[in-house]
């Protein structure tokens, strides 16, 4: 299994962020992520 770029902490705190509104594409902007839809 790959591992992942983001640690586990790191992952509950952009999903925190984006509970707090913030849009799931300005999320992928700040951390460097794809937007796959």
């Amino acid at each position: 299994m790959k591992r992942s770029r983001f640690s586990e902490e790191q992952i509950i705190g952009i999903l925190k962020e984006h509970q707090a509104g913030i849009s799931a594409a300005e999320l992928c902007r700040e951390h460097g992520m794809g937007l796959m839809m």
